[in-house]
Parts: structure tokens; sequence; C-alpha cells
């Protein structure tokens, strides 16, 4: 089996890729990291214990990520259509347990039934079942989330990315927000998970955004106030992930 393009570069990482197989593939394309500042005291009820919320500057962050995924499949498997693509949109905190930071999903909405279902019992992750759509032009995206189960949850916004790419510099946020190489998640049974992922450096662009609408913190009782203060936008990433192990 050739290599991934996602292993091609490994010398960015913070710490070594695992040791065994990775397990699914994906690419993560049209995307919008929009960032807002948050007193991690504020986010501390919503993360279990064992994780330190992380904070850079003093305060921590949010993140709302609305994107396109494309050619989800487990390893060694073709792309299948109305499987393997669809919307997705990421609410996300940023945390560490035992000196690796990585990413707290908070929820995470996708149009596709099945991937729903996988996440939620492979990854443990808060995966719903959401109506989304993304549509392209002349360069701007305009997306569209209505999560389908209560409370209502929605988010709309139309985005475009800004300049050329680049990689984020060490020691910078945008370098800290964006550069992570593994998610944590908690399974019904109380057990903490950690799974690696591994891909090249994200070719970032500054980004615009209007948002027209954005619930995706109010059943967590947390308000996002005003515009987002970062705004980011990535073409296409190419992702592996490994199944997650049992921590703690």
């Amino acid at each position: 089996m050739p290599m991934h393009p996602a292993l091609s570069r490994l010398d960015h990482r913070p710490w070594p890729i695992p040791n065994g197989p990775w397990t699914m593939r994906q690419s993560w394309c049209d995307l919008l990291f929009a960032h807002w500042p948050v007193p991690a005291a504020d986010l501390r009820h919503l993360v279990p214990a064992p994780l330190k919320i992380q904070e850079y500057d003093g305060t921590s962050w949010v993140g709302v990520v609305p994107f396109r995924m494309e050619d989800v499949m487990a390893r060694g498997l073709p792309a299948l259509p109305w499987i393997s693509a669809f919307p997705e949109l990421n609410l996300r905190l940023y945390v560490e347990y035992e000196g690796k930071p990585g990413v707290w999903f908070l929820s995470l909405d996708a149009t596709n039934p099945l991937a729903v279902w996988t996440a939620r019992n492979l990854f443990h992750l808060p995966y719903e079942h959401a109506r989304m759509s993304i549509t392209e032009n002349n360069g701007t995206f305009a997306y569209l989330s209505e999560r389908k189960v209560a409370p209502a949850v929605n988010f709309e916004a139309t985005y475009a990315p800004i300049g050329e790419p680049y990689e984020a510099q060490p020691d910078t946020l945008e370098h800290w927000l964006t550069e992570r190489y593994c998610l944590y998640a908690y399974s019904k049974s109380g057990k903490l998970f950690r799974a690696d992922v591994q891909h090249q450096p994200w070719p970032l662009q500054k980004a615009e955004t209007t948002i027209l609408q954005n619930d995706v913190m109010t059943p967590h009782g947390v308000a996002l106030n005003g515009e987002p203060v970062l705004l980011h936008f990535a073409k296409r990433l190419d992702v592996v992930v490994w199944l997650p192990q049992r921590i703690g």
C-alpha cells in the first residue's frame, strides 16, 4: 500500500506517530477556523477533570469550525458515494493531558448518519445528525447547519479566504490553535480516551466571514460575544487517524 500523503512529513509533530497502523483516512476541505477568547474558568465545567484547559496569553479559546469532509473511509477501502463526503461542523476547546496538547470537542454535527454512528461508538465523540449545506460562489462559501435533535442548534455563515497559503510559525497563537495532533474523548462508561491524528502543517490563509446565526455554544451555557477575534481558512488537508486508546 503506498504511503498516505499525511505521512510524507513528520518533522513538525510534537511527538512520534503511534507504532501501530492508522485506521481511518479523511480530507478536510474548504474549512474555516473561527476563534473567540473565553476565560478558562467559564469552560471548566465542560471538560472532565483529568484534562487541563490550556490558555494562551492568559485566556482559553473556543473554535467553531465549518468544513467539508472528503475521502472518509477505513484504511484499505475505497471511498463510497453518499458515505465518504459530507459537511461537518465542529465546536472545540484546547486541552492537555500528560504533556500532550489536543482538542476536546463539545459537539460535532454531520449530515451522514453512518458517520455519526461510527464516531459515537468507535471514537466516543459527541456527534449529532444535522441538515447541512455548503456552496461556493466565486470563492465565497455559504454554510448552513441545522441540528435535527432538540435543543435547536443552528449555524449560518458566509466566508472566504484572503491572501496566499502559509504555515503558522511556532510560538504564535495561530500555531497553538491549529497544530494539534490528538483528540480527547470520554466514553459513556466514564473512561478517558486519546486518539492520535497526523497531517501536514496547516496551509492557512487569512479569512473574512459574516456570521448570520450561531447557536453552537447555547446548550453549554457559554456566550460567544461579538465577532470572532481570529479567522483562518484552509482549502484542503489530508489526515489519517488512529483508533482511540484508553488513558488515565
